[in-house]
């Protein structure tokens, strides 16, 4: 994690805690409603809420896919706008394009709901493969705005349109803040790609040696972490580029497992670990693997699990949290960070806290 400055307020101890605490996680459904709720994961015992006690600095304020819940996903106006509000790191998706560039995206097909051709028609499912196109021919699809009446339209009806943003590259997003003369940016790269399904991406090794290449080249090795759910291009990158800390990202959620507690063998997606050797432990299978970082989904927080992480030397920062309440309650419980679509309630979250926030970074006049 970035050096960040000291709390506006002196730190505090905080107060004791009787019982668990209580964190609350937001969670959105793709429903018909598209309804948001709260769910209690533990029940405090006496907990004091009444004055909040600062969460210790540094803590890392990330903007999810830029700033998803304000602007298209993964774009230039995504991160300017994340900048424009002061995030401590920007988290950004990538993949290869078949002439080997690393473009920032999330799915491994440009996604039908937000993608135009060049014609300004939106594209059937299920999209073309990003590893199949060329940078200029993935850079002709218009992806500023979300299709009208999807599910995905209704989930982020918040986030307003760009028409006319292309896929960018990585070095393009590192060139804004340059351009935005943000020295203290960090910058959270996931490399997606799935073991399951090899045929969609670049090969583990090669994508992580693109990726590395490119943070090379802006001399951004000291702000940048690599993540993946996949971690054999972590392991790899921990061979080739030592000096670039690398996040280990997990789920455990029904259908959405890269964990695979219990079952037999290893996960494919855990470069040949296996968590059952670590007596069921995640923070122990993470340290394990070598990463600085463990970033899991907010929901498999279980009670003692921040402190299990911590006492392994691990810094713990959850995704992706939207609702100010779940913000809250996962700062006191300890995290490092925050992972969230929308930057702007964590800024207010966090300066209830006593935190002092990144700036806001500026165009030059």
């Amino acid at each position: 994690m970035g050096a960040r400055d000291p709390p506006c307020n002196p730190p505090r101890t905080p107060p004791p805690l009787r019982g668990a605490v209580v964190l609350y996680v937001s969670l959105v459904l793709p429903s018909m409603a598209m309804s948001r709720f709260v769910i209690a994961v533990v029940t405090a015992v006496g907990f004091a809420t009444a004055t909040p006690s600062p969460v210790p600095a540094p803590f890392d304020l990330q903007g999810h896919r830029g700033a998803r819940g304000l602007a298209p996903e993964n774009t230039i106006a995504a991160f300017t706008r994340a900048l424009g509000l002061g995030v401590t790191t920007l988290e950004l998706d990538t993949g290869v394009s078949r002439d080997g560039v690393v473009m920032v995206g999330h799915d491994e097909r440009l996604n039908p709901d937000f993608t135009r051709d060049a014609n300004g028609k939106w594209i059937d499912p299920p999209g073309p493969v990003v590893f199949a196109l060329t940078r200029a021919e993935l850079q002709a699809y218009d992806v500023g705005r979300l299709k009208p009446g999807t599910a995905y339209a209704a989930r982020f009806a918040e986030q307003q349109p760009a028409d006319g943003e292309r896929m960018p590259t990585l070095a393009d997003v590192f060139a804004l803040a340059g351009r935005l003369r943000n020295t203290a940016v960090r910058f959270n790269v996931e490399t997606k790609l799935d073991a399951r399904h090899p045929e969609l991406t670049a090969a583990p090794e090669p994508f992580a040696d693109a990726v590395i290449a490119v943070v090379r080249a802006a001399g951004m090795t000291d702000r940048t972490t690599l993540q993946s759910f996949d971690w054999r291009t972590l392991r790899h990158a921990q061979k080739v580029a030592p000096e670039i800390k690398t996040v280990c990202l997990t789920v455990q959620q029904p259908g959405d497992d890269n964990i695979q507690k219990g079952k037999p063998g290893p996960s494919p997606l855990l470069a040949g670990l296996d968590v059952d050797d670590y007596g069921g432990s995640v923070p122990r299978l993470v340290k394990a693997a070598g990463c600085a970082v463990w970033s899991p989904n907010a929901l498999d927080l279980k009670p003692g699990a921040v402190a299990e992480a911590h006492a392994q030397g691990l810094t713990v920062v959850p995704w992706t949290v939207n609702d100010e309440s779940a913000m809250n309650a996962l700062a006191e419980s300890g995290v490092d960070g925050i992972i969230s679509d929308y930057p702007d309630r964590l800024r207010k979250v966090l300066a209830r806290r006593g935190i002092t926030l990144p700036a806001p970074s500026r165009s030059p006049r």
